[in-house]
Protein backbone atom coordinates (compact mmCIF):
# COMPACT_ATOMS: atom_id res chain seq x y z
CA UNK A 1 0.00 0.00 0.00
CA UNK A 2 1.32 3.40 -0.99
CA UNK A 3 -0.31 6.45 0.62
CA UNK A 4 0.72 9.73 -0.96
CA UNK A 5 1.25 12.86 1.13
CA UNK A 6 0.87 15.69 -1.42
CA UNK A 7 3.25 18.62 -1.22
CA UNK A 8 0.45 21.19 -1.15
CA UNK A 9 -1.14 19.55 1.90
CA UNK A 10 1.96 19.90 4.08
CA UNK A 11 2.14 22.44 6.85
CA UNK A 12 3.60 25.74 5.64
CA UNK A 13 4.99 28.86 7.25
CA UNK A 14 6.78 31.82 5.66
CA UNK A 15 8.60 33.92 8.23
CA UNK A 16 10.36 36.05 5.60
CA UNK A 17 13.81 34.80 6.52
CA UNK A 18 12.56 31.19 6.48
CA UNK A 19 10.12 29.54 4.07
CA UNK A 20 9.35 26.10 5.48
CA UNK A 21 7.15 23.10 4.70
CA UNK A 22 6.37 20.42 7.28
CA UNK A 23 5.51 16.89 6.16
CA UNK A 24 4.59 16.04 9.76
CA UNK A 25 3.29 18.11 12.68
CA UNK A 26 5.95 20.59 13.76
CA UNK A 27 6.09 23.92 15.63
CA UNK A 28 2.77 25.75 15.07
CA UNK A 29 1.55 23.20 12.52
CA UNK A 30 -0.42 20.38 14.10
CA UNK A 31 -2.38 17.61 12.42
CA UNK A 32 -3.08 14.49 14.50
CA UNK A 33 -3.16 12.42 11.29
CA UNK A 34 0.47 13.32 10.53
CA UNK A 35 2.57 12.99 13.66
CA UNK A 36 5.31 11.03 11.91
CA UNK A 37 5.71 7.61 10.35
CA UNK A 38 7.22 4.77 12.41
CA UNK A 39 10.41 6.27 13.95
CA UNK A 40 10.47 9.08 11.38
CA UNK A 41 9.24 12.18 13.21
CA UNK A 42 10.13 15.24 11.08
CA UNK A 43 10.77 16.04 7.43
CA UNK A 44 11.08 19.79 7.02
CA UNK A 45 11.90 21.39 3.68
CA UNK A 46 13.49 24.75 4.47
CA UNK A 47 14.63 27.71 2.43
CA UNK A 48 16.75 30.14 4.44
CA UNK A 49 17.19 33.67 3.07
CA UNK A 50 20.67 35.15 2.52
CA UNK A 51 22.27 36.42 5.70
CA UNK A 52 19.73 34.67 7.91
CA UNK A 53 19.56 31.52 10.00
CA UNK A 54 18.44 29.65 13.08
CA UNK A 55 19.76 31.14 16.32
CA UNK A 56 21.25 28.98 19.04
CA UNK A 57 18.67 26.53 20.36
CA UNK A 58 18.62 23.16 22.06
CA UNK A 59 17.60 19.58 21.28
CA UNK A 60 17.64 16.33 23.18
CA UNK A 61 16.84 12.66 22.50
CA UNK A 62 16.57 12.97 18.72
CA UNK A 63 18.62 11.83 15.72
CA UNK A 64 18.84 14.90 13.46
CA UNK A 65 19.92 14.59 9.83
CA UNK A 66 20.51 17.60 7.57
CA UNK A 67 20.76 17.30 3.78
CA UNK A 68 21.54 20.50 1.84
CA UNK A 69 20.16 20.63 -1.71
CA UNK A 70 21.39 24.10 -2.69
CA UNK A 71 23.64 26.68 -1.05
CA UNK A 72 25.73 26.32 2.11
CA UNK A 73 24.58 26.16 5.72
CA UNK A 74 27.03 26.89 8.52
CA UNK A 75 26.66 24.81 11.67
CA UNK A 76 27.97 25.51 15.18
CA UNK A 77 27.22 23.44 18.27
CA UNK A 78 27.98 23.07 21.95
CA UNK A 79 30.16 20.00 21.24
CA UNK A 80 32.64 22.29 19.47
CA UNK A 81 31.74 21.36 15.89
CA UNK A 82 31.77 24.16 13.32
CA UNK A 83 31.65 24.20 9.53
CA UNK A 84 29.55 24.46 6.39
CA UNK A 85 27.18 21.77 5.14
CA UNK A 86 27.21 21.67 1.33
CA UNK A 87 25.16 19.87 -1.34
CA UNK A 88 26.16 16.20 -1.42
CA UNK A 89 26.88 16.13 2.31
CA UNK A 90 24.86 14.65 5.15
CA UNK A 91 25.19 15.82 8.72
CA UNK A 92 24.10 13.67 11.66
CA UNK A 93 23.69 15.08 15.13
CA UNK A 94 22.60 12.73 17.92
CA UNK A 95 21.18 15.12 20.51
CA UNK A 96 20.96 12.56 23.33
CA UNK A 97 21.23 14.17 26.77
CA UNK A 98 21.25 17.62 25.18
CA UNK A 99 23.04 19.77 22.64
CA UNK A 100 22.74 23.38 21.51
CA UNK A 101 23.44 24.53 17.98
CA UNK A 102 22.86 27.24 15.40
CA UNK A 103 22.59 27.16 11.59
CA UNK A 104 23.24 30.17 9.37
CA UNK A 105 23.33 31.16 5.70
CA UNK A 106 26.33 33.44 5.26
CA UNK A 107 25.72 34.11 1.56
CA UNK A 108 24.80 37.68 0.69
CA UNK A 109 22.83 36.60 -2.38
CA UNK A 110 21.92 32.90 -2.42
CA UNK A 111 19.29 31.16 -0.29
CA UNK A 112 19.91 27.75 1.25
CA UNK A 113 17.53 24.91 0.35
CA UNK A 114 17.71 22.00 2.77
CA UNK A 115 15.89 19.01 4.21
CA UNK A 116 16.00 18.55 7.95
CA UNK A 117 15.00 15.14 9.28
CA UNK A 118 14.34 13.95 12.81
CA UNK A 119 14.31 10.27 13.72
CA UNK A 120 13.38 9.11 17.20
CA UNK A 121 16.29 7.18 18.80
CA UNK A 122 15.89 3.63 20.05
CA UNK A 123 17.31 4.66 23.44
CA UNK A 124 17.09 7.91 25.36
CA UNK A 125 19.84 9.65 27.27
CA UNK A 126 22.81 8.75 25.06
CA UNK A 127 25.95 10.87 24.87
CA UNK A 128 25.57 13.55 22.14
CA UNK A 129 27.67 13.01 19.01
CA UNK A 130 28.18 14.40 15.51
CA UNK A 131 29.20 13.24 12.03
CA UNK A 132 29.37 14.85 8.59
CA UNK A 133 30.21 13.02 5.37
CA UNK A 134 30.36 13.81 1.66
CA UNK A 135 28.80 11.73 -1.14
CA UNK A 136 29.71 12.65 -4.70
CA UNK A 137 27.13 13.14 -7.45
CA UNK A 138 28.46 10.03 -9.20
CA UNK A 139 27.91 7.96 -6.04
CA UNK A 140 24.27 9.05 -5.98
CA UNK A 141 23.40 9.09 -9.68
CA UNK A 142 21.01 6.40 -10.98
CA UNK A 143 21.54 4.20 -7.93
CA UNK A 144 20.40 4.15 -4.32
CA UNK A 145 23.20 5.37 -2.06
CA UNK A 146 23.09 4.68 1.66
CA UNK A 147 23.57 7.89 3.68
CA UNK A 148 22.67 6.86 7.22
CA UNK A 149 22.04 3.57 9.04
CA UNK A 150 22.32 1.97 12.47
CA UNK A 151 25.30 -0.20 11.54
CA UNK A 152 27.46 1.52 8.92
CA UNK A 153 30.70 0.03 7.69
CA UNK A 154 33.71 1.45 5.83
CA UNK A 155 32.39 0.08 2.53
CA UNK A 156 29.22 2.14 2.50
CA UNK A 157 30.60 5.20 4.29
CA UNK A 158 27.24 6.08 5.84
CA UNK A 159 26.79 8.02 9.05
CA UNK A 160 25.52 6.15 12.11
CA UNK A 161 22.06 6.71 13.57
CA UNK A 162 20.83 5.26 16.83
CA UNK A 163 17.70 3.61 15.46
CA UNK A 164 16.81 0.60 13.30
CA UNK A 165 16.35 2.79 10.23
CA UNK A 166 18.25 3.70 7.09
CA UNK A 167 18.26 6.72 4.78
CA UNK A 168 19.11 6.27 1.11
CA UNK A 169 19.19 8.79 -1.72
CA UNK A 170 19.30 8.82 -5.50
CA UNK A 171 19.68 11.38 -8.27
CA UNK A 172 17.79 9.95 -11.24
CA UNK A 173 18.47 11.19 -14.74
CA UNK A 174 15.60 11.42 -17.21
CA UNK A 175 14.35 7.96 -18.12
CA UNK A 176 16.36 6.20 -15.39
CA UNK A 177 15.03 4.05 -12.56
CA UNK A 178 16.11 2.17 -9.43
CA UNK A 179 14.61 -0.82 -7.61
CA UNK A 180 14.53 -1.47 -3.89
CA UNK A 181 13.51 -4.55 -1.91
CA UNK A 182 11.84 -3.93 1.42
CA UNK A 183 12.55 -6.49 4.13
CA UNK A 184 9.78 -8.52 5.76
CA UNK A 185 7.79 -6.57 8.35
CA UNK A 186 9.47 -3.32 7.37
CA UNK A 187 8.14 -0.02 6.08
CA UNK A 188 9.38 2.78 3.86
CA UNK A 189 8.85 6.49 3.31
CA UNK A 190 9.74 8.13 0.00
CA UNK A 191 10.27 11.89 -0.18
CA UNK A 192 10.81 13.71 -3.48
CA UNK A 193 13.32 16.53 -3.02
CA UNK A 194 13.18 17.73 -6.64
CA UNK A 195 11.82 16.57 -9.99
CA UNK A 196 9.16 13.92 -10.43
CA UNK A 197 9.10 10.13 -10.06
CA UNK A 198 6.76 7.20 -10.11
CA UNK A 199 6.89 4.56 -7.38
CA UNK A 200 5.24 1.30 -8.39
CA UNK A 201 3.34 3.32 -10.98
CA UNK A 202 2.12 6.07 -8.64
CA UNK A 203 3.11 9.63 -9.54
CA UNK A 204 4.98 11.83 -7.05
CA UNK A 205 6.18 15.36 -7.69
CA UNK A 206 8.63 17.62 -5.87
CA UNK A 207 7.66 17.93 -2.21
CA UNK A 208 5.40 14.89 -2.25
CA UNK A 209 5.97 12.03 0.16
CA UNK A 210 4.61 8.49 0.36
CA UNK A 211 4.07 6.11 3.26
CA UNK A 212 4.77 2.57 2.04
CA UNK A 213 3.68 -0.62 3.76
CA UNK A 214 3.02 -4.20 2.70
CA UNK A 215 5.06 -3.71 -0.49
CA UNK A 216 7.89 -6.16 -1.12
CA UNK A 217 9.60 -4.23 -3.90
CA UNK A 218 9.73 -0.65 -5.09
CA UNK A 219 10.31 0.43 -8.68
CA UNK A 220 11.22 4.13 -8.64
CA UNK A 221 11.51 5.87 -12.02
CA UNK A 222 12.16 9.43 -13.13
CA UNK A 223 8.89 10.51 -14.73
CA UNK A 224 9.84 14.10 -15.61
CA UNK A 225 11.98 16.00 -18.08
CA UNK A 226 14.67 16.99 -15.57
CA UNK A 227 16.76 15.19 -12.95
CA UNK A 228 14.91 13.93 -9.88
CA UNK A 229 16.32 13.60 -6.37
CA UNK A 230 14.73 11.37 -3.75
CA UNK A 231 15.17 10.40 -0.12
CA UNK A 232 14.12 6.86 0.81
CA UNK A 233 13.71 5.79 4.45
CA UNK A 234 13.74 2.09 5.39
CA UNK A 235 12.02 1.76 8.76
CA UNK A 236 11.27 -0.95 11.32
Amino acid sequence: MISIRPSNQRGHANHGWLDTYHTFSFANYYDPRFMGFRALRVINEDRVAPGQGFGTHGHNDMEILTVVLEGALEHKDSMGNKGAILPGEVQRMSAGTGVRHSEFNHSAKEPVHLMQIWIEPEKRGITPSYEQKTFSTDERKNTLKLLATREPDPKNGAVKINQDASLLTSILETGKSVDYTIGKNRYAWLQVARGAVTVNGKQLNAGDGAAIEKEEKLAIANSGSTEAEILLFDLA
